[in-house]
Formats: C-alpha cells, sequence, structure tokens
C-alpha cells in the first residue's frame, strides 16, 4: 500500500508540475517525460497540438503532428534541394455523416451515429493510430454559451464511443466549436424557430472527425 501511495503522489506531482509550467507532458521525479511500454510519451489533460507545438518535449513525443516549421527551424543557409520523397505520417480526415448522430437540442449519439462511428474505429485500427481529434458542432437555434456547451457535449459523447470500442482516450483530443462554423448556408434555412427550420439546420448538428496515422 505504501508503495502504490508513493506512485500515486508521484504522478500526481508531476501532473502538478505539468500544469505549473505549461508542460503537456507527464513528467517523472527525474525530469524526464514518462512514457508507456510501447515508446509514447504519457500526455496530460492539457494535451492539443497546439500546446504540444509549446512544450520542450513536443517535437521529441509528437513531432509528426507539430508543424515542420516547430521541430525544424529554418536555418540563414539553404540546405541543398534534393528529390527523395520524405515519408511521414497520412492523415485522414472523416466527416461524420450529420443527420446520422444528433437529434436537435441533443449530444446522445443515435444509433445510426454510432454504425458511423464503428466505421470510424475500423479506419483508426487500419493505421498506427497518433490522435483522433473531434470537433463538435450545434444549429444557430438558441445562445452562443449554451450551443458551446452543447458543442462540447457532442464532441464528448464521440470520444466516449470511440473509447468504448478500444481507441485509447489519450489519442482522442476533443473542441467545440458551438455554432461559429455552420455547414448551411447564410438565407438557407430563414425563420424563426420551427420544425421545418430544425430540419433545415439538421447539417451543423455534427462532429467533425480527423485521425491521424502512419500506414500499418
Amino acid at each position: 500500500m505504501m508503495a502504490l501511495l508513493a506512485v500515486t503522489l508521484g504522478l500526481c506531482a508531476s501532473l502538478a508540475q505539468a500544469q505549473a509550467v505549461d508542460r503537456v507532458y507527464v513528467i517523472d521525479s527525474r525530469g524526464e517525460v514518462a512514457m508507456d511500454p510501447y515508446g509514447l510519451c504519457w500526455r496530460t489533460n492539457f494535451w492539443t497540438p497546439a500546446a504540444a507545438a509549446k512544450d520542450p518535449a513536443g517535437c521529441k513525443c509528437d513531432k509528426d503532428l507539430l508543424p515542420k516549421e516547430v521541430c525544424e527551424p529554418k536555418t540563414t543557409a539553404d540546405a541543398p534541394k534534393t528529390t527523395e520523397k520524405k515519408t511521414g505520417p497520412e492523415g485522414v480526415k472523416v466527416t461524420v455523416a450529420a443527420d446520422a448522430l444528433f437529434d436537435f437540442n441533443k449530444a446522445t449519439l443515435r444509433p445510426e451515429g454510432k454504425a458511423k462511428l464503428d466505421e470510424v474505429v475500423a479506419k483508426a485500427n487500419s493505421l498506427n493510430l497518433e490522435v483522433v481529434i473531434a470537433v463538435g458542432h450545434a444549429d444557430r437555434i438558441g445562445s452562443a454559451a449554451y450551443n458551446q456547451k452543447l458543442s462540447e457535449k457532442r464532441a464528448a459523447s464521440v470520444k466516449d464511443y470511440l473509447v468504448s470500442k478500444g481507441i485509447p482516450a489519450n489519442r482522442v483530443y476533443t473542441e467545440g466549436k458551438g455554432s461559429k462554423q455552420p455547414v448551411t448556408k447564410p438565407g438557407q434555412c430563414k425563420g424563426p424557430k420551427s420544425a421545418k427550420v430544425i430540419a433545415c439546420l439538421q447539417p451543423d448538428r455534427r462532429v467533425d472527425i480527423e485521425i491521424i496515422g502512419t500506414k500499418k
């Protein structure tokens, strides 16, 4: 029990240290980034691709996810050009069918939505997975603050389902965009709230999913 307590306290201290200095990776007692048995860096709950770019260990842990200029800054002398084709992670972006995911004002997945997410799981399992980015959206009905929370809940619902199907939780990053990025065009769904307008805005109630990994 004492050993377990010591390990727990050590991990908590590492997380506290990571938060204090804006670290997004778990730091062990030696001041090094903690890694799992597969050689992958342990991420904290503060990890995002943008935050990783600012972390001192970002290039070590997630070089393939960061902009090239972050990990390979330009020098004053231009490097000689070569015709050799560089290989890197292959990004696969999947946008799940909007009308299959959520009903109006809901963050609970429809059965049709789960079937679509099963396709995402199959795609992720076909890759050496780096990260899954799930971005939630809402339609324009309701306040901006309410729609922001709703979009976050929708992204979280997608993450929970993917994790239940075996995708590692620390590989799924979620974000909510509220109603700021509709796919319906301005003036397409005119009028106040009504059954017709709600049906017209269905495409805006979605979660965009991007899978990043390399071919096996």
